[in-house]
C-alpha cells in the first residue's frame, strides 16, 4: 500500500511511520519537513499536494494545531486557529482527497481525548476534537468506493512528559498502544469509528 502521513515529524507521527513503513511505501508530508510539504492550513496546498502525489491507498493526519487559554481570555480569532487548522485541514484532507484516493482506500483523522475528558485551558481543542469525531462519523456512511474513515483519539502520551502538567490525573498512554490505534484504522476494516486510546 502507498500511505500517506501527516505530521510524521511529530512524536506520535515517527513512531507511525516507522511502524508502518515496515511493510509498506509511506510519504511522508509536513509544513516543514518530509517526503513533500504540506499546509493543511490551506486548501490552496492541499489540491497541490495531492496533484503532486498521484494515486494513493491511506492517508493519515497526525497534525493540527490549537489555542490552549483560559476561556475568559479567548476571542473569536484565537478560537479560529483550532477550527482552521486541525479541524477544518483534517477536514479538507478529506473533502479534497476523497478524488484521488484509490477505492476502498482510507483515511484516519487525528482527534484527541479532551472531546470527553477535559482540562483547564483545552476548550478551543476539546471542540476541535468533538467536531473531528463528528465528522468522521457523519463522512463514514457518505464516502464511495468503499472508502474508509476513522479517528484516532489518544489520551497524552507518555512520550511528551512536557505536557503531564497541564493534563492532572491522566495516566499517560503507551506509545505502543497509540500506534496499535493507527495501524488498526489503516489496515482493518473498521469505518466510521472513533478510536479511543486511554
Amino acid at each position: 500500500m502507498k500511505i500517506v502521513i501527516v505530521g510524521a515529524s511529530g512524536t506520535i507521527g515517527k513512531k507511525v511511520a516507522e511502524a508502518l513503513r515496515e511493510k509498506h511505501e509511506v510519504v511522508t508530508a509536513g509544513r516543514s519537513s518530509g517526503d513533500v510539504r504540506l499546509d493543511i492550513s490551506s486548501v490552496a496546498s492541499i489540491e497541490s499536494f495531492y496533484k503532486e502525489l498521484g494515486k494513493f491507498d491511506a492517508v493519515v493526519s497526525i497534525a493540527g494545531e490549537a489555542h490552549m487559554a483560559p476561556i475568559k481570555d479567548i476571542k473569536d480569532v484565537d478560537f479560529r486557529k483550532g477550527i482552521d487548522n486541525k479541524l477544518m485541514g483534517q477536514v479538507n484532507l478529506v473533502l479534497v482527497g476523497q478524488h484521488y484516493i484509490n477505492p476502498t482506500g482510507s483515511f484516519t483523522l487525528t482527534s484527541g481525548t479532551l472531546s470527553g475528558d477535559p482540562i483547564k485551558m483545552g476548550v478551543n481543542l476539546s471542540t476541535v476534537n468533538g467536531a473531528i469525531n463528528s465528522f468522521v462519523i457523519g463522512a463514514a456512511v457518505d464516502l464511495e468506493n468503499g472508502i474508509r474513515i476513522n479517528a484516532v483519539s489518544p489520551g497524552v502520551v507518555e512520550d511528551s512528559p512536557e505536557y503531564f502538567d497541564a493534563f492532572p490525573g491522566h495516566i499517560p498512554v503507551a506509545m505502543d498502544k497509540v500506534v496499535a490505534a493507527y495501524v488498526k484504522s489503516v489496515l482493518g476494516a473498521g469505518t466510521g469509528q472513533v478510536i479511543a486510546v486511554h
